[in-house]
């Protein structure tokens, strides 16, 4: 893999500071997101324990009570029971079932932190085009003070016959329109701060950008969430083999159950008006399904299907690294570039401004020059932050807690 020439930083030391950093980052999100993802914990963390807890049956307790007169008498009848139908044992389905909900309970979690990562993301993202959106306004300054300059000049040189008024036309329309490319950035930005506003509590104004450093792609396998969804997902349908397959296996249960019985009949027809007994066993029961071996093997295709996946996922992370990886190498020549124009201008303002002391440059020709000193300045600046909204794409889905 190409080194970056400038600015590469690699994880032997970063992935502490990244850690650190990502725990920051999560203040970027308002109060009102992060509570929101807290309820998906807390309701995962429910649902999970409900599904571990499912092979257990519920104790069923009954009670009624009625009025008749069968005797042209009334009398009341009370009746309560209570019963109880236990599996102590389903060829391994109980040992399934509870992997398989801790397995779900894990996926979910991944899920609800796919989605908060994303978030984050794309409110630093926001961010950081809105403070690109700042340096772009100041360089669109300078380019209007420019063409203001040019059309200037190109009216003295027109009112003294040296250019046709077609030169003068041209300078007027590229003054227009650097004018009208400074309105279109400013609407932009108001578009991102509007959304930067829905997604977090800070002021834009203020809040400091994170600077995220490089990672090598080793580190961005093991600590990736995504890749860490699709493995869960693996390991959760390989459970559910076995539960699916425990389905259609003889299951043992324990049974037991108590009934009470009580008439205030004047006569009671069976003795004593009030009665109760017990009873308690053990049962064995086995399904006979035609469809048995089709599900089983539906779920075995899932379990194959979910390995695939997860082999397609690293290698599109694989891929999207080197993308990574190739658009900030892209960035570093583009910054170098714009380095070299920043030298050559410096140089050209530095022998303009003796030109223009001696007597053979205008105060034009210096104002223009330091106008491009700055413009490749913030161009520079721009293309960092190019860079940093680059890096979110792999901090998405990069979490070393």
């Amino acid at each position: 893999m190409k080194v970056l020439h400038l600015w590469v930083t690699l994880l032997a030391v970063s992935s502490s500071l990244f850690s650190q950093e990502a725990i920051s980052l999560d203040s970027y999100i308002s109060e009102n997101k992060k509570d929101i993802f807290s309820y998906d914990y807390k309701k995962n963390e429910e649902e999970g324990l409900i599904l571990r807890d499912s092979w257990i049956s519920p104790i069923i307790l009954n009670y009624s009570y009625s009025k008749s007169n069968p005797f042209e008498q009334v009398q009341t009848n009370q009746a309560a029971a209570i019963k109880m139908d236990q599996a102590i044992f389903r060829g391994g389905g109980i040992f399934y079932s509870v992997k398989f909900a801790n397995a779900s309970k894990k996926y979910s979690d991944y899920s609800v932190d796919v989605a908060k990562r994303k978030m984050i993301k794309d409110t630093i993202s926001i961010l950081m085009q809105i403070k690109q959106t700042d340096l772009k306004i100041a360089k669109q300054e300078l380019q209007i003070k420019n063409a203001d300059i040019n059309l200037e000049l190109k009216k003295e040189q027109y009112l003294s016959g040296q250019l046709d008024s077609g030169f003068l036309d041209n300078a007027i329309i590229e003054r227009n329109a650097a004018i009208a490319a400074l309105y279109d950035i400013q609407t932009s930005q108001e578009r991102l701060i509007s959304s930067f506003q829905t997604l977090s509590d800070l002021d834009y104004n203020t809040a400091k950008i994170p600077h995220l450093e490089l990672i090598d792609e080793e580190e961005f396998l093991k600590y990736n969430i995504s890749l860490d969804m699709a493995n869960i997902q693996v390991e959760r349908d390989e459970h559910n083999k076995g539960v699916t397959r425990a389905k259609y296996l003889p299951v043992i249960s324990v049974t037991a159950g108590y009934n009470w019985t009580k008439t205030d009949a004047t006569v009671a027809v069976f003795g004593s008006p009030e009665r109760d007994n017990y009873d308690y066993g053990i049962k064995a029961t086995m399904p006979l399904d035609i469809n048995t071996f089709r599900d089983i093997e539906s779920a075995k295709v899932d379990y194959l299907k979910s390995e695939l996946l997860a082999q397609d996922k690293e290698k599109e992370l694989k891929a999207l690294f080197e993308q990574v990886i190739q658009n900030i190498d892209n960035f570093e020549k583009k910054i170098t570039l714009s380095l070299e124009n920043m030298d050559i201008y410096t140089k050209l303002l530095m022998d303009t401004r003796e030109l223009f002391k001696a007597g053979y440059k205008t105060q034009y020709d210096v104002e223009t020059l330091e106008n491009s000193v700055n413009i490749s300045i913030k161009d520079s600046k721009i293309l960092e932050l190019d860079k940093q909204i680059e890096l979110l794409n792999l901090y998405e889905m990069y979490v070393n807690d």
